[in-house]
């Protein structure tokens, strides 16, 4: 496997290639040239993206996505232009950078897409015309769909006593599959802290979420399944990219993404900070949230809030206590990995539970929809509870994987897969062969073949490519059991490191 950076661009203020499944682009200046070169490079990824969301919004709600964008014109527009004029004028220059390339778009469509979480998942479901139909929700499933495993770690619980981090993405297949972004974000305004993140094309924030910023503070989450109400104040790109700029400690983190909280994209944030060794996990309602802090310790991430405020209050339905339902299977699951491996956490043994298919509820290994890395193409859903929920064999799961530790987020970088997270390759041809029911999808899927653990970093003094640099191979760890199952190892390609560079800039964060 060759695992050199393929079809490399530059133009005035960015950089572009392709690695590994990933499309990896460093953009630097003020706003407008930074969406300027972002949207004139990742082009094409966001035609295609477009092209979907197209069919799946008129597919799954009986509205086209221009009823969306109109919608999200009179939502956010007047908002966005008034309150983050800096992420405006980015997504200005990302609609002009996409036509300048050919394809044509407009920075309502663009605000619009930075923001079809919210409309599609949060504010649909409670519109007029929603109303006017007498019914809740609007979505499959009638709520937010439940998105991500994820652990964040420290002290006893690691190697070193540093910070390790995992995250994956469950989404649906035709919108996951194009959260193959590495945007390293360099802007010009020296109050704005650098952002690694990964994202889909086009976005002023990451989505999935997984970021780091220079100011040492890696970021990721889980959504809240099951999550009711919903005010429209601040979007969640605007507050969590303005916390990103921003955010100098944790304290702030919180206080940016409470202000103006619309409950779109509700979320149990986990945060960790390299300059005081700290992690938080940010449970986040509407009208509550809750706080916790550790210097030694874990938060894990399941699709379901701690928080009892939150669960019954806000929340319908969550599936926390229910292990026939992926978020108690992983309540329990990851809770057991943390504790079986307490002591020996690092990256590369992320790298493997992040990738785990024990499935609690039967017992055994079994790749399925209830397994952290998640496999709803494989599951029969012959369990499933709640008929409400994701359909047998339907196009969903974890699309990707991510990892860090302290010492990559103080160099600017951590680890990412895509695909999924264990490297089970998805083709199309042969998941439609064998699920006929979903033949509809097929002009909207692509293949995703196993890929190996890359990792990525900001850009630095010049651009080199990789001139057959051998590759490292990570070595297979055993994790211990809680019963007597034999458990079949996940295999891991070799981990790839390529660094793409661009001018005088520096990779280390600030302390």
């Amino acid at each position: 496997m060759t695992t050199n950076m393929k079809d490399f661009r530059k133009i005035k203020n960015g950089i572009s290639y392709k690695q590994n499944g990933w499309n990896y682009v460093s953009l630097k200046g003020a706003p407008h040239e930074i969406g300027y070169a972002h949207g004139y490079l990742l082009a094409d990824e966001y035609k295609k993206a477009s092209d979907v969301i197209k069919f799946t919004t008129l597919y799954q709600t009986g509205y086209t996505w221009d009823f969306f964008v109109e919608s999200s014109k009179k939502l956010y527009n007047d908002t966005i232009q008034t309150a983050f004029p800096d992420l405006y004028e980015e997504m200005e220059g990302m609609a002009e950078g996409c036509t300048d390339a050919g394809v044509k778009t407009t920075v309502d469509e663009i605000i619009a897409w930075n923001n079809s979480i919210s409309l599609l998942g949060y504010w649909f479901p409670h519109s007029d015309v929603m109303k006017d139909k007498g019914t809740p929700g609007g979505l499959e499933g009638g709520a937010p769909k439940d998105r991500c495993s994820a652990f964040i770690a420290v002290g006893d619980y690691t190697t070193d006593g540093k910070i390790v981090v995992a995250h994956n993405s469950f989404t649906d297949f035709t919108d996951g599959q194009y959260n193959n972004c590495i945007v390293d974000i360099h802007p010009n305004n020296k109050q704005y802290h650098r952002i690694l993140m990964q994202s889909p094309p086009c976005y002023i924030w990451s989505a999935t979420d997984f970021f780091v910023t220079s100011k040492g503070i890696i970021g990721t989450e889980t959504t809240i399944g099951g999550f009711i109400p919903f005010e429209n104040k601040y979007p969640i790109s605007c507050r969590i990219r303005k916390a990103m700029n921003e955010g100098n400690t944790l304290d702030d983190y919180v206080n940016i993404l409470w202000e103006g909280n619309s409950g779109d994209y509700a979320n149990s944030w986990m945060f960790g900070d390299i300059n005081t060794n700290e992690i938080m996990l940010l449970e986040l309602g509407l009208k509550y949230k809750s706080v916790q802090r550790t210097t030694n310790g874990v938060f894990i991430g399941f699709n379901a809030p701690y928080d009892p405020q939150i669960r019954n209050i806000e929340c319908s339905n969550t599936g926390m206590d229910d292990v026939r339902r992926h978020q108690g299977a992983r309540k329990v699951r990851l809770g057991d990995l943390m504790e079986e491996n307490k002591g020996k956490l690092d990256a590369e043994l992320a790298m493997k539970l992040i990738a785990d298919h024990y499935d609690v509820y039967l017992g055994k290994e079994n790749m399925c929809s209830r397994t952290v890395c998640s496999h709803y193409d494989l599951d029969a859903r012959e369990y499933m509870s709640d008929p409400g929920r994701p359909k047998p064999f339907q196009a969903r799961g974890a699309v990707d994987g991510c990892v860090a530790d302290s010492k990559m987020i103080k160099n600017m970088s951590f680890m990412g897969r895509f695909g999924n997270s264990c490297g089970t390759p998805f083709i199309v041809d042969e998941y439609i062969n064998k699920n006929r029911v979903w033949a509809h999808l097929k002009p909207y899927l692509v293949d995703r073949p196993s890929q190996p653990w890359t990792l990525f970093s900001c850009t630095t003094t010049e651009h080199k490519k990789s001139r057959g640099k051998k590759t490292s191979t990570i070595k297979k760890r055993s994790t211990k059991r809680s019963d007597k199952t034999i458990r079949k190892d996940t295999p891991h390609p070799n981990v790839t490191k390529e660094t793409a560079v661009m001018e005088n800039e520096p990779q280390s964060v600030e302390m």
